[in-house]
């Protein structure tokens, strides 16, 4: 596939340089490069992957002499404003959330079901994209990096004291005692940062316990009828995993948890302070600054009693999307393409943790993170529950809250209401077909 990238084939490149020379009239129009090649602009919102994404666009454009990449890190309000100016970028890889989806509710992203990427990539993922809503009849964004979090431990305090991984909520508790008998704090908690809280004990404890995509369609459907009395409801459906949740915080993590924020997590479990810690993998390598040595390995927290419920959080890390209005969908599909190389995506999401979402893709190679492998690959998977309400229900205040010991029946009601408020407000659009779009 390299090959293709050198230099355009005989036919397209002639067009190509056609449409470049009636273009350019004594001086070089927008879209053009100096050198005369089509300029496409190319969002991307991974500012801790900047070095290995330049080096990318940098061979990409030595690679062949028709398109040249200029790279936008602008973020994504700057990207939204583009869309309504009318001026979108030809390509954006970014980080797949309410924020984006919205464009594809809209169909302002253009189709790639007939891209050789989208005939890469596993068809397991599409309903976790799809849960943000679609467009009827499109493939508006493809998975480029999928993260994968669960609960990170010290496999050396684990084996001190001959602890085996918990795969049942019975085995978590077991665990969690000896720990405390042997004076080994079992959870480092951070409840000063509530992202901390919503990422990991909230997600994990909802996305261990039951359905999160049958959930959410449920409470789309429900709406504005959401209640004590609708068939799903958070009062109703998160009521035991929340109960668990607090059990866990309120029994089982360090003393001073409600004052220890992000950086003092990292810090303190990489000086072995807890066996434990419910983070993600952007995790390791801060803890690896001070504790570059220090054995570590994931699996998913259990909250139920059947080892078949087990299942990881994944997030979109980056979707890799072109917008319907880019004047240049020919040109950014071949990076597109490009992008796709397994060399590129595979070396990519190993730079970052990530996992590769293309079917022939090797597993991850870090032991950290090989505890997630298997689940990884068996679809095992849940979004976090966290990132699929819309940012005007602020859960990441709740979920502190019920850990800071607020009544979680009382969170999860005033939750319902929030949902039926913003259902009536701005009723979710999950699909629209491409005629109403237009």
């Amino acid at each position: 596939m390299a090959d293709r990238f050198r230099r355009r084939r005989g036919p397209a490149s002639t067009a190509v340089a056609v449409g470049l020379l009636g273009a350019m009239v004594g001086t070089l129009l927008v879209g053009c490069s100096a050198d005369g090649r089509e300029t496409i602009r190319f969002t991307f919102s991974k500012r801790e992957a900047l070095e290995f994404m330049n080096t990318v666009v940098a061979d990409y454009n030595a690679s062949q002499d028709d398109v040249r990449v200029e790279m936008d890190t602008s973020g994504v309000d700057v990207v939204s404003a583009s869309f309504v100016r009318g001026n979108p970028p030809d390509i954006m890889l970014a980080n797949y959330n309410f924020e984006v989806a919205r464009f594809v509710q809209r169909c302002a992203l253009s189709d790639l079901s007939g891209t050789d990427a989208a005939a890469t990539v596993r068809d397991d993922l599409q309903p976790l994209l799809d849960q943000y809503g679609s467009c009827a009849g499109r493939i508006s964004a493809l998975p480029y990096s999928v993260m994968a979090a669960s609960v990170i431990y010290n496999t050396q305090i684990f084996s001190d004291n001959g602890l085996e991984v918990p795969q049942t909520w019975s085995e978590l508790l077991e665990v969690c005692d000896a720990l405390q008998a042997a004076g080994v704090t079992p959870f480092y908690a951070t409840f000063k940062d509530d992202w901390t809280v919503g990422q990991g004990w909230y997600d994990y404890s909802v996305g261990g316990s039951l359905d999160v995509i049958d959930f959410f369609d449920g409470m789309n459907a429900e709406g504005t009828e959401v209640g004590p009395d609708s068939t799903v409801s958070f009062q109703k459906d998160f009521a035991e995993p929340m109960e668990k949740m607090t059990r866990l915080a309120s029994d089982y993590v360090n003393e001073d948890a409600p004052s220890r924020g992000y950086g003092d997590g990292n810090l303190a479990f990489s000086n072995g302070e807890a066996a434990m810690y419910l983070q993600g993998p952007w995790a390791f390598g801060e803890i690896a600054k001070t504790a570059p040595d220090l054995e570590l390995g994931t699996f998913p927290l259990p909250l139920t009693d059947d080892p078949d419920d087990l299942e990881v959080r994944v997030n979109m890390d980056l979707a890799a999307m072109i917008p319907e209005g880019s004047r240049h969908k020919e040109a950014a599909r071949d990076f597109l393409e490009y992008l796709y190389q397994p060399e590129i995506i595979e070396a990519y999401n190993a730079s970052q943790l990530g996992f590769t979402p293309t079917t022939d893709a090797p597993a991850p190679d870090d032991p950290r993170i090989a505890g997630m492998i298997p689940y990884y690959q068996e679809g095992r998977i849940y979004q976090g529950p966290s990132v699929l309400v819309p940012k005007t229900l602020p859960v990441f205040n709740y979920a502190q809250a019920m850990v800071l010991g607020t009544d979680p029946a009382r969170i999860l009601r005033t939750m319902d209401a929030d949902w039926a408020r913003i259902a009536f407000r701005a009723p979710i659009v999950a699909t629209q077909t491409e005629e109403s779009a237009g």
